[in-house]
């Protein structure tokens, strides 16, 4: 008898381990599963072959702040995704910093159809609500950032740029920082929210900061100079149009702002 209850306790005792290994090996599978979902979410290395353009570059670079409702400048997310999948189904290539300055630089393009998309401010929603969208309908995005605002509750993190960015589908430029007219400022000023801004990003997401963009596109006849000195190699303003470099100088390319409840006609005519 006595024999018999040690048999049947040893069984329990094996089976009990049995158990553990099983759950033990579900949830690696888990955790497995989980991290090849989120390495599908990055964005793989583009293979497109650059191609002359007999014409001068000319790009339509949209023009986005927060990804919510409340004002003209908030695109709510429902219009976000639509407008990233009408880039999405119509192939529009959607360029870095780095491959827009390539593209006025060498006047070429990888794609016949192209657009650069940035967003302003750098707005926490930008994650929460921006990413996922861009994510899923393979669109890249460039991300201006107000450097003292990055301990703000509702703008990015230095984490939460450093997440984005090691996605592939962000990249992060210049957008001041204190978010001042620098048309209104001296020469000494201007020179203070472009440089430490650009060393700010440059030494934190361990870069070379490419592109300024004025806050409120606002500028004055020093800026481009200046802008040049710091070591920035492109300049964005708000004014409406193409962005063209021979039209328009390096350093101040116009923009095609898209304003909650806009149509989709009106969207695709921003594109050309």
């Amino acid at each position: 008898m006595k024999k018999r209850k040690v048999i049947v306790g040893l069984l329990l005792i094996l089976m009990g381990i049995g158990g553990l290994s099983g759950c033990q090996s579900r949830t690696k599978t888990g955790q497995s599963s989980q991290s090849s979902a989120v390495s599908q979410k990055k964005r793989a290395p583009a293979k497109v072959k650059w191609q002359p353009v007999q014409n001068a570059v000319k790009i339509p670079i949209l023009m986005y702040h927060s990804i919510s409702s409340g004002n003209d400048l908030r695109v709510p997310a429902s219009q976000f995704q639509q407008e990233m999948a009408y880039l999405h189904k119509h192939h529009y290539y959607t360029l870095t910093t780095a491959e827009a300055i390539r593209a006025f630089k060498t006047n070429s393009l990888p794609a016949k159809k192209v657009v650069w998309v940035t967003l302003d401010d750098a707005y926490r929603d930008n994650l929460t609500k921006g990413l996922p969208i861009l994510q899923r309908n393979h669109v890249h995005a460039t991300i201006n950032v107000i450097t003292d605002y990055t301990t703000h509750k509702n703008h990015l993190s230095l984490r939460d740029m450093e997440r984005m960015k090691k996605t592939g589908w962000v990249d992060f430029q210049s957008h001041t920082v204190q978010h001042l007219d620098l048309n209104e400022l001296s020469d000494a000023q201007q020179k203070t929210e472009l440089v430490q801004s650009k060393r700010w990003l440059d030494e934190k997401l361990h870069q070379d900061t490419q592109m300024i963009c004025y806050p409120a596109g606002r500028a004055n006849d020093a800026t481009a100079k200046l802008a040049k000195q710091a070591g920035y190699q492109i300049g964005l303003t708000t004014a409406p149009g193409m962005g063209s470099v021979k039209d328009q100088g390096w350093y101040n390319l116009k923009r095609q702002r898209v304003t909650p409840g806009m149509t989709t006609t009106a969207f695709a005519s921003l594109l050309s």
